[in-house]
């Protein structure tokens, strides 16, 4: 699709490629210049906090460090 078009039209492209799944390649002066594609993100899937409870703190995170690190010569 033409830039210019695609300017012309850009919700309902979007919408488009949202409902179909097909991509979208928007061109200028016949070159290609972006693909717009539909998310793959699984509406089940939690992407928000999707790592909680998976780290854990050993001892004292506030205390300053008593190593002296090779980086700081």
């Amino acid at each position: 699709m033409a830039i210019s078009k695609f300017k012309a039209t850009c919700l309902a492209a979007l919408e488009r490629v949202r409902k179909t799944g097909r991509p979208l390649r928007v061109t200028r002066f016949g070159q290609p210049i972006a693909d717009i594609v539909a998310p793959q993100i699984d509406s089940q899937e939690r992407v928000l906090g999707c790592l909680a409870g998976t780290a854990s703190i050993h001892g004292d995170i506030i205390a300053p460090l008593d190593v002296k690190w090779d980086a700081l010569k």
